[in-house]
Formats: C-alpha cells, sequence, structure tokens
C-alpha cells in the first residue's frame, strides 16, 4: 500500500491488530513483562495464524509486531520471525480447536507452578476454566517435547501452567483467551495466598516432586 507522501505502507489484517491489543491489554494487567510470552489468533477469512514476533516489547506490540504464518508455520505476512514458541500456539490451536492462545508468564502462575503438582478448584469460577488445572513439565521452550506436554496438559480444559515457567490458556476467541488468562492468574493467586494463610508453600525438594514427574491428575477425574 503506498502512504501519503508516497512511501510504502505494509498492509496490515485486522487480526494482527488485535492480536496486539491484547498484548498491550495483558502487559498493562501484568501478565506479559517485557518480551515474556506471546499471543495468537486465527483470521476468521483465511485460517492463518496471527501471532507476536520474537524479541517485542509486548506493553508497546503494534500491529506491524504481529507476524502471520500459515498452518506449517511458513511467515506468509510480517516482517518480523515469529515466535519461538510457535509450534505450542499451531499444536495447541489445532489439538483444542480453538480460535486463540495466550502463552503468559504471570508472577502467580509461576510461582503456582513451582511448587504444586495441580491447581485445585478453589472458586466456582475456575470451572469455565476446565475444573483443576495441569501442570505440564518443563521442557525447553518451543520443542516438541515441551509442546506435547503442555498440549496433553490442556486436554479437557482452556487452561494449563507450565512448571516452573508459566501458564497457557486459549478460546474460542481472542477476548475469551485473555479472559482466561486473566482468570487463571487471579485463582493462581488465590492458591497461593490461601497457602500463605495456612502456611508457606513448602519449597519445592521438600514436598513436591520434580518437574518432570509433576504432571498427573486426581484419580476421579479425567
Amino acid at each position: 500500500m503506498i502512504g501519503p507522501l508516497g512511501a510504502v505502507v505494509e498492509s496490515v489484517r485486522p487480526v494482527r491488530a488485535e492480536v496486539a491489543a491484547a498484548a498491550r491489554k495483558l502487559a498493562a494487567e501484568g501478565l506479559l513483562v517485557g518480551t515474556a510470552g506471546n499471543i495468537s489468533a486465527v483470521d476468521p477469512e483465511t485460517e492463518e495464524v496471527a501471532v507476536t514476533a520474537t524479541g517485542v516489547v509486548l506493553a508497546d506490540c503494534r500491529p506491524e509486531d504481529v507476524t502471520v504464518v500459515d498452518r506449517s508455520g511458513v511467515v506468509v505476512e510480517g516482517k518480523l520471525a515469529p515466535t519461538p514458541e510457535l509450534e505450542l500456539h499451531l499444536s495447541a490451536l489445532v489439538a483444542s480447536g480453538a480460535r486463540a492462545v495466550v502463552h503468559t508468564h504471570a508472577p502467580y502462575a509461576v510461582a503456582v507452578s513451582s511448587v504444586a503438582t495441580s491447581l485445585p478448584v478453589l472458586h466456582y469460577r475456575q470451572i469455565l476454566l476446565g475444573g483443576h488445572i495441569r501442570v505440564a513439565p518443563h521442557g525447553t521452550s518451543g520443542s516438541v517435547e515441551q509442546t506435547a506436554h503442555v498440549v496433553d496438559a490442556l486436554r479437557n480444559r482452556s487452561a494449563a501452567l507450565i512448571a516452573d515457567h508459566g501458564a497457557v490458556t486459549h478460546g474460542p476467541t481472542l477476548a475469551e483467551a485473555v479472559e482466561h488468562a486473566l482468570l487463571l492468574e487471579w485463582c493462581c493467586r488465590l492458591f497461593w495466598g490461601a497457602s500463605r494463610e495456612r502456611g508457606a508453600p513448602p519449597p519445592v525438594h521438600a514436598a513436591f516432586p520434580p518437574p518432570h514427574q509433576r504432571h498427573t491428575d486426581p484419580p476421579e477425574e479425567s
């Protein structure tokens, strides 16, 4: 597209602006800090995926900082490389049938994921996320192994924690995926506060298995 002074201006499809706005909102809420975290959404017109680019300060995210890829991960629009955790987004979208994915390093989510095997239901609103929240083992970010762990933890859920790392949520719309991220962080904060009242959460080495052994389900839930 040609700008008013004859300069070439990159054409930006609406979904890129929506992802950028979601990034700024979650940064303002304290769930995204600096360049840590990433967001994706499916373009309803093409079924391609708009995802935040690597190295972008998310509080200042612009539509041009969001890259569009096809379902195999090939860049089709944008000048920046997509997040290294792209495979996590693509796989979670396919496995869940969702239309948007949010990955944060939100403080309470990270804290809970470092000490708990799962996040129990403390408030009825957590049912919106599917029930208790599993903690997936943390592997190398963006790896096939890490992606598989997270996709498994998201089974029948709209949210999962990643041990010592952060959180992932998804939704049928970008707005709902964002709301799920906010709800998950609120639930993690409730759990952390309740744990402090009952006695400070014990250190991982004293009471909890290492990250690779944490992904378990209560026997009565699927």
